[in-house]
């Protein structure tokens, strides 16, 4: 698994008039299975604040699936960006740029950031962010509400990059089934994390997880059977997964050197006994 890494986006455009409109796109109770194919130009978006900018806007918070997230694709022309991307003061974010280079400036603090960069921005940073290229900047961006506890303080920002992370790798999978963690897993600041699951060839989930966390799954190389709910699907490079809480889950990858996905999931709050729909 030594060879470059890649980072799929939205393949925007139009197909070609013979495709099979019918596609592979499920929606269920239990999940959603966008791929790739559905991510084009007609639904695509523009954003409040942003110049020379489109975004796709992958998932959102729906009433009895998943509440806690929202998960986006933007692509900046040259010039193009924000110096007020985030509309919310309670939204935190995790950025993954997947193509281009942008300059990044938070706290007074410029970063400049290329494919395979990873950040994380808390709530009310005042973050701006500009494509700094003469191509198109692209980058994976999800948003989550940040939900305060006692004792508990805001976490700070993150920037680094995929090849500064080393791979966790599960016991006993003869490394072949591992996550990068751009955020401590102990660190209960979070209450998201945004991480990079790898699978090699032969690598499995060889159970079905089935949690209390939501799920955004966005592959970003490689194919692999993917069991959603009782369904198994065959997923590929731009394909998103969006599971709710208790979703069974796993995974077999079977022909591809490497598999990989960008994952969110929601961790380390208490589960919230007011009614549903009620103010938290």
């Amino acid at each position: 698994m030594d060879s470059p890494k890649s980072y799929a986006f939205p393949p925007a455009g139009m197909p070609p008039r013979e495709d099979n409109p019918q596609g592979a796109a499920v929606f269920t109770t239990a999940y959603a299975f966008i791929p790739a194919g559905t991510m084009r130009d007609i639904v695509s978006s523009l954003l409040p604040g942003w110049e020379q900018a489109r975004a796709w806007i992958i998932a959102k918070p729906l009433s009895g699936f998943a509440e806690s997230f929202a998960q986006y694709a933007v692509e900046l022309a040259q010039g193009g960006g924000s110096d007020a991307p985030e509309p919310d003061p309670q939204a935190q974010a995790a950025l993954l740029i997947t193509e281009g280079s942008a300059r990044l400036t938070v706290g007074g603090t410029v970063h400049d950031l290329r494919a395979g960069h990873v950040v994380y921005l808390p709530p009310s940073s005042g973050w701006t962010v500009w494509n700094s290229g003469e191509t198109p900047c692209r980058f994976h961006w999800i948003r989550k509400r940040w939900e305060a506890a006692p004792g508990v303080s805001v976490p700070p920002v993150i920037v680094t990059h995929d090849d500064e992370v080393p791979v966790n790798w599960m016991p006993g999978c003869e490394e072949l089934w591992g996550t990068q963690r751009f955020f401590d897993p102990a660190d209960i600041r979070h209450d998201f994390h945004a991480n990079i699951v790898t699978f090699g060839k032969g690598g499995r989930i060889p159970f079905a997880e089935t949690h209390v966390m939501e799920h955004g799954l966005y592959v970003l190389e490689g194919r692999a059977k993917y069991l959603l709910n009782q369904d198994w699907v065959d997923v590929g490079p731009g394909d998103f997964m969006w599971l709710r809480a208790f979703c069974p889950q796993a995974c077999i990858v079977e022909e591809s050197e490497r598999f990989r996905y960008l994952l969110y999931k929601d961790v380390n709050r208490h589960v919230s006994l007011a009614p549903v729909g009620a103010a938290r």
